[in-house]
């Protein structure tokens, strides 16, 4: 499991404090806006990215550990690396990262890299899911949106893999009406089509807009590893050898731009079999009814759960995500009470019948943190008999309507 501690970057100043934020196999940020949640994302995404890189081979250590290199080019990819203004300079932010094969230590203006335990390593496929995601449904080719963050861009790329992907069949979404999207690649128009009609996603509503760009990414991703866990094809430590002598060569080619060499590098990494989707996504219910909400949550669960080195981290304003995901740890827990009773077979399929198997997450799997936008501090919510609980800033806001409405009916009666 992967851990990390932020301090005095962006809004977050003493984030966690001395104790590391764990990633989880799901893993849930809540909070106001300007809080720190996507910023804790996008770092977590850049670290994670350099330790694939790293642990394939693309870059040596000093590469990265070069003055200059974290902040301008990897905190760059998310549009962050100017955070350092503001709260704090340089000097004053703190990152440290525990992974799986590399622990980093950003402090006083440097990065400094040592190796971890590499032979549990993974190879993820890396996703980051932008919250500007809802508007990619107009744009035709990936290389029109060159001023926007690179994040998006790939995101673009990994939509057009998808649509691909599809080759002339259609998938049915779970939600709204009745209603699969299919992907006329002769037009490159993607459409929604239910048994009264099909119209073109840019026709359709803010929420499908939004929804089915992160929909078929996820399908195509963990699909994807899947398919290459299941093969299990293993690289031979000459093809690894090879495979860094070629990178190394590309990084030094002096004729080649850093988008060059890293086309270039990733048309080699193909041979390498991901084995975990690591899945970041802002504000999946974005323009979505709480109905609605809670079918798409299931399918990023079910995608999460395809193979055991899955994380999905995710950034959230909707009070309704960290209830269902109380529901989805409930449902494990009480499987596994059921297990052991005499009616196993008639209580599982009552539960079945309400949350499928496919859908429960253990609450060892599960961490939920929240983040005030007022002190820059970030805090675990704790468990109750196993259940994240519900005492948290976004319920707080539920709470708080019900009692000015309870207040304004207190004076109606005294009318």
């Amino acid at each position: 499991m992967s851990k990390i501690k932020i301090k005095n970057f962006g809004p977050i100043k003493e984030g966690f404090g001395e104790e590391w934020i764990d990633i989880k196999k799901v893993t849930l940020f809540i909070g106001n806006q300007g809080s720190g949640k996507s910023t804790v994302a996008k770092i977590v995404s850049t670290f994670t990215w350099i330790e694939k890189a790293l642990t394939r081979g693309d870059y040596n250590v000093k590469h990265f550990e070069r003055k200059g290199t974290f902040e301008n080019k990897y905190l760059s990819y998310h549009r962050i690396e100017n955070y350092f203004t503001g709260l704090g300079k340089k000097d004053n932010a703190v990152m440290e990262y525990l992974g799986e094969a590399y622990h980093f230590i950003y402090e006083n203006g440097n990065l400094a890299i040592h190796e971890a335990n590499k032979g549990n390593y993974s190879l993820p496929q890396i996703m980051y899911v932008p919250a500007e995601r809802n508007f990619i449904a107009h744009v035709k080719k990936a290389k029109t949106l060159k001023l926007i963050s690179d994040s998006l861009l790939e995101f673009v790329t990994e939509f057009d893999n998808a649509k691909n992907e599809m080759k002339g069949f259609s998938i049915r979404l779970p939600i709204g009406y009745p209603c699969s999207v299919e992907y006329d690649k002769l037009n490159d128009i993607v459409n929604l089509r239910t048994q009264d009609y099909k119209l073109k996603l840019t026709e359709a509503s803010s929420g499908f807009q939004s929804f089915v760009p992160l929909f078929l990414v996820s399908w195509f991703l963990a699909n994807s590893v899947k398919r290459q866990n299941d093969e299990k094809k293993l690289v031979s430590i000459e093809e690894l050898e090879r495979f860094r002598e070629n990178a190394e060569a590309i990084g030094e080619d002096e004729n080649l731009t850093d988008e060059q060499k890293r086309m270039a590098i990733s048309a080699f990494s193909k041979k390498f079999n991901k084995s975990a989707f690591i899945n970041i996504v802002e504000e999946p219910e974005q323009n979505l009814s709480p109905d609605s909400q809670w079918e798409m949550l299931k399918k990023l669960i079910e995608f999460n759960n395809l193979n055991a080195g899955n994380k999905l981290i995710m950034t959230t304003h909707s009070p309704y995500m960290a209830n269902y995901i109380s529901i989805a740890v409930q449902a494990a827990d009480l499987k596994r009470k059921i297990s052991g009773n005499k009616n196993v077979a008639v209580l599982m399929d009552r539960t079945e019948k309400i949350i499928s198997k496919r859908l429960v997450i253990a609450t060892d799997d599960v961490a939920i943190y929240e983040l005030d936008e007022n002190d820059g501090t970030i805090k675990k919510l704790p468990n109750l008999h196993g259940i994240p609980s519900d005492k948290n800033y976004l319920n707080q806001s539920l709470r708080h309507g019900n009692e000015m409405f309870d207040s304004l009916l207190e004076i109606e009666q005294e009318l």
